[in-house]
């Protein structure tokens, strides 16, 4: 897949593509369900399949001191849009096109930067300079500007629509099973190992520590998780995901410790899969306090996990 950032980016080779445009927080099932509309129309048309998205993401810039927790950071993103077959990723600063009026963002990046011969859109799409624009605005300007517009229905599970805020507010609330059934996979965090003050070979739990790199997550606590990457496949094991109250700490740090594994991780690439919330960070008065509840969370994590792949 190729990633293209900004506008200056793109050049004649470009033009011509069937386009879709979103947030795209998550890949769930109901974006996974908008690519799949969209590569099945860029195969009619013999044209590249195409995601616009912005940086930040628009909530992200207009809730700047409080922003909603991201599922997915910008690699994740990009990661997931290649596993699902997008052929290119075209990221603009949200800042710099967010003042357009509608039918200006038409003709300046859909039609003369990207050349979009087909518009895949959802039902409920709206663009544009206070977001006066929308599927109308769309229709109305398509025969005129040379593309098409493919309306995609909601994509719901039990009746109900799958979203971001939906996987979002499971994820808040540990229920990791629904999250997993929205997104279609077990939620995920990706990154490198960085090093550690290796407190947890001192007590007998090594881990392999990664940042989350977001300014807020939508999830924290003590999880069963299963680990790929590094040569792991769904390697089981126990993770902490949070600040460390224990050694006073402040910077969020996910803290994985792989069941019968000993090997070095540092500086390599994991994804951790979150599979089920054990507990909340918590304080303990001391160091042994914190063990013995480190051996029941690994105790627990191992059952979780040893029945996971039973059923």
């Amino acid at each position: 897949m190729e990633l293209i950032r900004g506008l200056y980016s793109l050049h004649d080779r470009h033009r011509g593509c069937v386009l879709t445009i979103g947030a795209f927080d998550g890949i769930h099932l109901g974006h996974q369900e908008m690519i799949r509309v969209l590569r099945e129309r860029a195969a009619a048309h013999r044209l590249p399949a195409v995601v616009l998205s912005f940086e930040p993401l628009p909530r992200e810039f207009f809730a700047r001191d409080a922003p909603p927790a991201r599922l997915t950071r910008f690699r994740e993103k990009v990661d997931a849009l290649c596993h699902y077959g997008v052929e290119r990723f075209v990221c603009l600063r949200f800042k710099q096109i967010r003042n357009l009026p509608a039918e200006v963002f038409v003709e300046e990046v859909l039609v003369r930067a990207l050349g979009a011969r087909e518009l895949v859109v959802g039902h409920d799409f709206s663009f544009g300079r206070a977001l006066t624009g929308n599927i109308g605005t769309l229709l109305a300007l398509g025969p005129t500007a040379g593309f098409e517009v493919t309306q995609v229905p909601p994509f719901e599970i039990g009746g109900e629509r799958v979203s971001s805020t939906r996987i979002r507010l499971a994820l808040e609330a540990g229920d990791m099973a629904s999250a997993t059934r929205l997104l279609g996979r077990p939620y995920r965090m990706t990154g490198k190992v960085v090093q550690g003050a290796k407190l947890g070979r001192r007590l007998g739990f090594p881990t392999a520590n990664l940042l989350p790199l977001r300014r807020a997550t939508p999830l924290a606590g003590v999880f069963a998780i299963r680990v790929s990457g590094a040569g792991l496949h769904d390697a089981p094991g126990v993770a902490s995901l949070g600040t460390r109250p224990v050694v006073n700490g402040k910077e969020l740090l996910l803290e994985a410790h792989i069941f019968d594994f000993d090997g070095d991780l540092y500086r390599r690439t994991l994804h951790v899969d979150f599979i089920a919330r054990l507990r909340d960070e918590k304080w303990f008065p001391d160091i042994g306090a914190l063990v013995e509840q480190m051996h029941r969370d690994a105790a627990q994590a191992r059952e979780i996990l040893a029945r996971e792949t039973m059923t």
